[in-house]
């Protein structure tokens, strides 16, 4: 990517986006491109038109989604996979149709059978059954990796998709009902020490297993990818390719028993943890194989620990609930 190049981050304000926009900058691009979902709904196919007619990005780092943890995917199950099938297909169809040199689609690890081998190598992609409680979120993200895979093969575009595992960091959402698992216990720690609270109650059995990632590390990955990996190649002259995305993670995984120690200690929260086991868990492990990626060269640098403490400050600082 040139420096001068427009970039559209589609959701620059959302937790990824931020990042992607941060990296960016410090990178030295100077032509980026966002708008936030008050100024164009991502889900009008008419109003992603006009943006694109009038704007020509030359890159797209397609970060906007609609997000949120097992609560959120669960009971707003419609809006999880109508306004992300929209969003998906009206941006990639249309950074087509105006020429877009190269895509890069976020998906989510959820994407993965509930079931998967361990760590879960992209080839696993569409081998067993989804987790339930997620899964409108994981089809419409299905759908937006097949959906690149498509394009390429059908008009040569160079559409690139990755998998990145569970994220946190600095922008992250906070709420109790939508967000997801790290960020919310950083804040029921945080209320619970300021409250002078003895407990602290959290979700499930504590035994799943998962991986984190730094956000900011997540964006790196992604620039990485954009600057280095060309999928035109890849579908030239082929009439089916599979398994064309990336998985981006650091490769190590905790239980979320050992995680919720973990935020405990970085808040200061002196208190006992208590497990609701009546709530879901979710999937039983869900860790990533990146040797995919680790072969191209890249790999994470920030530690769980260091991130969270970067992460518990952001949230301290900024007062956002």
């Amino acid at each position: 990517m040139d420096k001068d190049a427009k970039i559209y981050v589609a959701g620059h304000r959302g937790l990824v986006g931020g990042a992607l926009w941060r990296r960016l900058e410090r990178g030295g691009y100077r032509n980026l491109v966002g708008r936030t979902s008050h100024e164009i709904d991502l889900r009008d196919r008419r109003a992603v038109d006009s943006f694109f007619a009038a704007e020509r990005p030359e890159y797209l780092f397609l970060a906007a989604a609609r997000v949120g943890g097992i609560l959120a995917n669960n009971t707003y199950r419609a809006e999880f996979i109508a306004d992300n099938l929209a969003i998906e297909l009206n941006l990639v169809d249309a950074a087509y149709r105006y020429g877009v040199k190269k895509l890069l689609f976020l998906g989510s690890s959820c994407i993965y059978p509930k079931f998967a081998p361990q760590p879960i190598p992209e080839s696993a992609l569409l081998t067993g059954e989804l987790e339930y409680t997620n899964e409108p979120y994981a089809i419409a993200k299905i759908a937006g990796i097949r959906l690149c895979e498509s394009y390429n093969l059908q008009y040569g575009t160079n559409f690139i998709a990755v998998m990145p595992t569970n994220l946190y960091g600095p922008g992250d959402n906070f709420d109790l009902i939508t967000s997801h698992v790290l960020p919310a216990m950083i804040r029921k720690f945080h209320e619970a020490k300021e409250r002078g609270e003895k407990t602290v109650t959290l979700w499930g059995t504590g035994a799943p297993r998962r991986e984190f990632l730094y956000v900011d590390d997540l964006a790196d990955a992604c620039v990485f990818l954009m600057e280095r990996v060309d999928f035109t190649d890849l579908a030239k002259g082929m009439r089916e390719v599979r398994n064309t995305h990336i998985n981006i993670g650091t490769g190590e995984d905790l239980t979320i028993r050992e995680l919720a120690e973990l935020v405990k200690r970085v808040v200061g929260f002196e208190g006992d943890i208590k497990w609701d086991t009546t709530k879901p868990d979710g999937t039983p492990r869900k860790l990533l194989d990146v040797s995919k990626l680790h072969a191209l060269g890249w790999r994470h640098q920030t530690i769980l620990e260091e991130g969270i403490r970067l992460t518990y400050e952001w949230y301290r600082t900024t007062g956002v609930s």
